[in-house]
């Protein structure tokens, strides 16, 4: 018995001691190319460099394949400017499209999340997780084809009902970025961090998928359909980003 104990004591903090080494050999790879240049990777954020693409989905929206914008409009929300967007599909009922594009080359995401909450003052519940993956098309530009396989960017968003009484939605939301997307700030900090290293950054985008429902209804039957508008969002943002 005593043996099994320091071992479950022991474990986590090989674990911990692990991951710390990793941490301070990725540190050292990035740090030691700009101790010998003088360039310290910390000294000068790199830049975004698609940055002005990114901001003007604040005025125009995104352009999703097979969905109609009837609606399109820049609303301040917790002090950042979104896009606000009504699209429909085969005239079915409009589904809001929130966007929050990265402002500048220092902005993180943060708590967009209750900044929509306080503004809706929506009630919520029945919390889940909806994980999709997509491919990223790459082409040669040099020689106008496209090449053959591409990488996936998997992603994780927060699945939740939500109503006052005028609606009930089923509200899909997450940061996507080209690599990936997931609903914790934390996820895309670590991805950015490891960009950094090698000298780039990783640009971001809010997303608040709200999909009407019936009033009070079952999310779950929702899930499928809000996974499927999900992947084209997140494709038509990895155009962008």
């Amino acid at each position: 018995m005593k043996s099994i104990t320091i071992k479950s004591v022991r474990s986590p903090f090989i674990l911990r001691f692990a991951v710390l080494i990793f941490l301070l050999v990725l540190a050292g790879i990035g740090a030691v190319p700009g101790y010998w240049t003088g360039n310290w990777s910390w000294a000068t954020l790199p830049q975004v460099t698609n940055l002005k693409e990114i901001r003007e989905l604040r005025q125009t929206g995104l352009e999703l394949p097979g969905w109609k914008t009837i609606e399109q409009k820049t609303v301040v929300i917790g002090g950042h400017q979104w896009s606000v967007q009504q699209i429909e599909q085969d005239n079915s009922k409009p589904i809001g499209l929130l966007l929050l594009p990265q402002s500048d080359h220092k902005s993180q995401p943060q708590v967009e999340w209750m900044d929509i909450d306080g503004l809706v003052k929506w009630q919520t519940d029945s919390y889940t997780k909806v994980q999709f993956e997509v491919e990223k098309s790459l082409s040669d530009k040099s020689a106008g084809t496209p090449k053959p396989t591409t990488p996936s960017a998997k992603v994780e968003a927060r699945f939740f009902r939500a109503w006052t009484q005028r609606r009930t939605v089923a509200v899909l939301q997450w940061y996507a970025w080209s690599g990936g997307g997931n609903p914790a700030p934390s996820h895309w900090f670590f991805a950015d961090q490891l960009a950094q290293l090698r000298r780039n950054r990783v640009p971001w985008v809010g997303v608040c998928l709200q999909i009407p429902i019936e009033p009070l209804g079952d999310i779950e039957a929702s899930r499928p359909f809000a996974e499927s508008l999900g992947k084209i969002v997140q494709s038509a943002l990895m155009q962008v980003i």
